[in-house]
């Protein structure tokens, strides 16, 4: 696996990975509708925030974003297409993403969880620090806030370990 960073032209994969991911937790086809806005990744937004692809052969199979929020980066994006989870490809991508926001020097990463992939960002280290509740055909949804707390960069502007290739 190789970790890019994304380019515009790679926004209807994105896009597409996004909703594959999110309808794998089996929500029902009238909410996937609903939230496909914001799982349609567009050329602008690409262009405008840190977004990095995982590849496998040649083939784009999960991504992250990150956003900038006061005093923190936002990961407003991690999904990794169904038949490539379990395989440590959103591990990778999450360890890539707080390296990447330790070098840009953000102090942590917040991460607006779907509730199904809370247990994921709790065992890499993140913490919830809250809850964003909203309401979707009636029904009370609550969505965990978490953080991760960054460690501070290195002097010299160099990561442990040497350099990471993107």
């Amino acid at each position: 696996m190789e970790i890019i960073r994304a380019l515009p032209a790679h926004a209807p994969a994105l896009s597409a990975i996004a909703l594959a991911a999110k309808a794998h937790w089996g929500y029902p086809a009238h909410w996937l509708a609903r939230w496909r806005e914001e799982l349609t990744i567009t050329r602008e937004f690409v262009a405008a925030n840190d977004t990095f692809a995982a590849c496998v052969e040649e083939e784009i199979v999960a991504f992250y974003a990150l956003l900038q929020a006061p005093d923190t980066l936002r990961l407003e994006h991690l999904w990794v297409l169904p038949k490539w989870m379990g395989q440590g490809i959103g591990r990778r991508l999450f360890n890539h993403a707080a390296k990447h926001a330790a070098r840009r020097g953000a102090s942590s990463l917040t991460i607006e969880a779907d509730p199904n992939a809370e247990p994921f960002y709790l065992h890499l280290g993140a913490k919830r620090i809250g809850t964003s509740i909203s309401e979707i055909d009636g029904a009370r949804r609550e969505l965990p806030i978490l953080k991760l707390t960054l460690p501070l960069p290195v002097a010299g502007g160099g990561s442990p370990g040497g350099a990471e290739a993107h």
